[in-house]
C-alpha cells in the first residue's frame, strides 16, 4: 500500500519575511492531487491573494479553522493541475 503524507506548515514559529516563500515552495513540491495544511496566527487572506494571482485555477483553498487564535487552511493541488509558471503569469513568490 502506498501512502503519502500531507505536510503541515506551521507559520506561527517562522519569521514573517520567510513565511510566504516557505508556503509556495512546499506547495510547489506537492504532487498533483497532494494537499498541505497551513497553520497561521492571523487570517492568511493576503497569501490567498498571492495564490490567486500567480496560480489561479491550480489550487484549492479550504478553510479548516478561522480564528481568533489560529487559522488553519488545507491547500490542495488538483490531480489535473498544470504548472502556472512562465511569462507574465508567474508571481515570483515561490521562486519558480
Amino acid at each position: 500500500m502506498n501512502t503519502t503524507t500531507s505536510p503541515t506548515v506551521d507559520l506561527r514559529t517562522i519569521s514573517p519575511r520567510e513565511r510566504h516563500a516557505l508556503v509556495f515552495s512546499t506547495f510547489k513540491a506537492l504532487p498533483p492531487g497532494g494537499t498541505m495544511e497551513l497553520i497561521n496566527d492571523h487570517n492568511p487572506q493576503p497569501l490567498r491573494g498571492q495564490f490567486e494571482s500567480g496560480l489561479y485555477g491550480a489550487f484549492n483553498w479550504t478553510p479548516l479553522e478561522e480564528g481568533p487564535v489560529q487559522w488553519r487552511v488545507e491547500i490542495a493541488k488538483p490531480a489535473d493541475s498544470q504548472p502556472a509558471h512562465g511569462g507574465s503569469s508567474c508571481c515570483g513568490s515561490c521562486g519558480g
